[in-house]
């Protein structure tokens, strides 16, 4: 049987807005798989980047427990929980924020050497992953600025998967993408799961959200629905799009 890699106990997230508290995150006990592609979609404003950002240590809740194995992280500081991001996860979002004035290959190549003090090998493994994702020699000499949006989000996921993260967070990491852009990145994602990756992504795409094995719709702070899929594949995707669709419409996606 499959172990929690992630969980919470009684999660709880609240802002202050114009003296009034707003509960976004309610009482959530939530357990993540281990492997599993896990797939967090509600409606505009239910919490969905909110509650990535508390299970991610990117935010610290209000109250209740976020466990990494047995470590809880909802007490770190901020720089503990800085350490810990860096060795644990790795994140991927709308936009991609490279740094402009650094190359495709070193604006990977920061980001291992801040864990792995070691350059042995840092470099072999960043141009394999660069070629994994379709980015060729005359890509890793490329600024930025000159990349297309698709291209920019290829380089933000090798940089978000240098270190072996225990679990990659995605935030609507197709958002800003066309349609082929988007088929090619979540092609992707999808190999990176097969491979073992655990991750966790908020979507309010239906064609993104069919590449996960678990779907969990929030309303009103919770988890009201919870949806099961085999993994990705190329021969079920009509039966695949049939079930994912009308367990959204009981959802009132």
């Amino acid at each position: 049987m499959a172990s929690s890699i992630l969980r919470t106990e009684k999660l709880c997230k609240s802002f202050s807005n114009g003296g009034t508290q707003q509960h976004v995150i309610k009482n959530l006990d939530l357990d993540i798989i281990e492997g599993d592609l896990t797939v967090i979609m509600g409606s505009s404003g239910s919490g969905k980047s909110t509650l990535l950002y508390a299970l991610s240590g990117m935010d610290k809740p209000t109250l209740g427990k976020v466990l990494f194995g047995d470590t809880e992280i909802q007490d770190y500081s901020n720089d503990q929980l800085a350490v810990f991001r860096r060795g644990n996860c790795g994140f991927v979002f709308q936009s991609v924020y490279l740094l402009e004035n650094q190359t495709v290959l070193d604006n990977v190549l920061t980001a291992a050497l801040i864990v792995q003090k070691n350059s042995s090998g840092l470099v072999n493994k960043t141009k394999t992953l660069l070629k994994k994702v379709g980015l060729n020699e005359d890509d890793w000499k490329k600024y930025p600025n000159q990349l297309s949006g698709g291209e920019a989000q290829r380089v933000g996921i090798v940089r978000a998967i240098i270190n072996d993260p225990k679990i990659l967070f995605a935030d609507e990491p197709t958002g800003a993408l066309n349609s082929a852009s988007s088929r090619d990145v979540l092609d992707i994602f999808t190999e990176i799961h097969k491979n073992g990756q655990s991750i966790v992504m908020v979507t309010h795409d239906m064609k993104t959200a069919l590449r996960g094995t678990r779907v969990l719709y929030l309303r009103d702070g919770g988890i009201v629905g919870d949806y099961r899929m085999l993994p990705y594949g190329e021969n079920d995707k009509q039966e695949r799009r049939a079930g994912l669709a009308a367990f959204l419409e009981t959802m009132g996606w």
